[in-house]
């Protein structure tokens, strides 16, 4: 299949449709500048569901090409993979497909579900009002805790993060990227957890030196900066939901 500029994402924006904060969505964004893929990006909020109706789901990325509506950030990857076969790899040779399901997995499971305890609480300061009661329910009742609450165990949420880190921290220490020299969706998977919380969170989650903090700048200025062009979150807002 050849490069088609028709193609269209759906995007989870904030009030300012210029915040894209879905650590999902920016896999695919990234995934498609790795592939050098033009998309119309379109600004999609929480209780939008109406728009995204004929993937019979309520959330995004979602990837319109032609007739055809791809959800979940995984299945757009392998999507984008096999019918964009004349474009870069976002996997690589051999068993790289496989690894990139497995760090995609890990962050999903396990390092966003981390980050969320850090950055959650801050994230309705950003959303659209009509987002926000949505917002407040559906994440205090799968977090198990108010975010008033959330926000009183930050330090003990942000030091686990860092604990967490641990197996990137040393990779990164003896790579520049991930996926070997250069990124691949492997990078895109893992750094979009860390653009959500730059582009939801005024909180810091790394410390400076840190291996992790150097690779993040690089994806930060990978693909002509796309992802730096994406604007932080001004320190000093924190405990803007309680």
């Amino acid at each position: 299949m050849t490069q088609d500029s028709s193609l269209r994402l759906f995007d989870l924006a904030g009030a300012d449709e210029q915040r894209r904060f879905s650590p999902y969505c920016w896999r695919i964004r990234l995934a498609l500048a790795h592939k050098g893929l033009p998309v119309r990006t379109i600004a999609w909020r929480f209780t939008d569901k109406q728009a995204i109706a004929a993937t019979g789901q309520g959330k995004v990325p979602v990837l319109v090409d032609g007739e055809r509506w791809i959800h979940d950030s995984w299945a757009i990857a392998e999507y984008l993979e096999d019918s964009y076969t004349d474009t870069p790899s976002l996997f690589g040779p051999g068993a790289g497909r496989a690894l990139a399901r497995f760090l995609n997995q890990w962050a999903a499971e396990t390092l966003q579900p981390a980050i969320a305890r850090v950055v959650v609480p801050d994230i309705p300061s950003i959303l659209h009002p009509k987002d926000q009661d949505y917002f407040r329910s559906s994440r205090e009742a799968a977090l198990g805790l108010s975010f008033e609450a959330l926000a009183a165990q930050r330090p003990q949420a942000l030091d686990n993060v860092r604990r967490l880190l641990a197996p990137l921290r040393s990779t990164l220490g003896a790579q520049p990227y991930l996926a070997g020299a250069r990124p691949l969706y492997a990078d895109h998977a893992v750094f979009g957890a860390f653009q959500w919380a730059r582009t939801a969170s005024p909180v810091a989650l790394l410390e400076p030196g840190d291996p992790v903090e150097a690779w993040v700048e690089r994806m930060l200025d990978a693909y002509g900066g796309l992802a730096r062009s994406a604007a932080p979150v001004a320190q000093g807002t924190e405990g803007a939901a309680s």
